[in-house]
């Protein structure tokens, strides 16, 4: 395990991710993962434990923003045709502010602030190569002051899961 994806507490003990919540809760977080529509009284009688504490403990991580349970949708399906990961780079005191800029365009399906290359990672969802166009070289361009960016196209998806 990597030094970075460990958690030195305040004991001095290092721990896993896996394990700043419980056993149990990441036993009820899989369910949803695998049907997001799987009632509790199911989850509960699969985890051998009431239904109030699948209840429970599902509401107090959705609370500290561990879980979330949406719908997931298939772009494509929606009639929108053109998906693409955008790599951007913009000025450094601006980075928070451009990525909540472009979280809030409608387009914009994914954020990310990265190290490396790019500054930012982003997908964007449009109906076709015009919408596309205009939102990359529109707004997007005007957002993050045109420092730089790569766009990759997507022409298919071959799978779309969320951990």
């Amino acid at each position: 395990m990597s030094q970075q994806a460990q958690l030195r507490v305040s004991s001095g003990e290092v721990r896993s991710p896996s394990s700043w919540i419980a056993e149990l809760d990441t036993r009820i977080i899989e369910n949803p993962q695998q049907d997001g529509r799987r009632p509790f009284t199911r989850i509960a009688t699969a985890l051998r434990v009431s239904e109030s504490t699948v209840r429970a403990r599902t509401n107090r991580l959705i609370a500290r923003g561990i879980l979330q349970i949406v719908g997931v949708t298939d772009p494509l399906k929606l009639g929108f045709h053109q998906q693409a990961m955008v790599g951007v780079r913009c000025q450094s005191d601006r980075l928070a502010d451009v990525a909540e800029e472009l979280a809030a365009m409608p387009e914009v399906h994914y954020v990310v602030i990265t190290a490396g290359t790019y500054d930012l990672l982003i997908e964007t969802v449009c109906e076709d190569n015009d919408a596309l166009l205009h939102h990359r070289a529109g707004r997007m361009h005007a957002t993050t002051g045109g420092r730089g960016s790569k766009t990759v196209v997507s022409t298919a998806s071959v799978r779309r899961t969320y951990l």
